[in-house]
C-alpha cells in the first residue's frame, strides 16, 4: 500500500520522530513522507511513533491510498530527497 504521513510533533520528540519514520518512509519535506509500505511495516510504524508522541500535544496522520495509478504527484520548488525506502 502507498501512504502519505504527516506529523507535528513538539520540538522535544521531533528528531525521533524524523528518524523513526525514515526507517519506513521517504522523508519529502520537513515533516512529510510517503512511500509503499507493508502492512506489518505500517503496524510497526505507528506502533513505535505511539511510544514516542504525546497524544495531548502531538498528531500524526496517514493517508492511505490504494493504489498509486490514481494520484498526480506535482510539485514546485526544490525537491528535499530523493532516496528510496522499502
Amino acid at each position: 500500500m502507498y501512504v502519505i504521513l504527516v506529523y507535528d510533533i513538539h520540538q522535544k520528540r521531533v528528531g525521533k520522530a524524523l528518524k523513526i519514520c525514515r526507517k519506513y518512509l521517504i522523508h519529502i519535506q520537513k515533516s512529510v513522507f510517503e512511500g509503499n509500505i507493508t502492512e506489518s511495516k505500517l503496524k510497526a510504524l505507528k506502533e513505535e511513533l505511539g511510544h514516542l508522541i504525546d497524544t495531548q500535544m502531538d498528531s500524526v496522520i496517514i493517508y492511505h491510498l490504494d493504489s498509486v495509478k490514481y494520484t498526480k504527484k506535482e510539485q514546485i520548488g526544490i525537491v528535499q530527497s530523493t532516496s528510496n525506502v522499502i
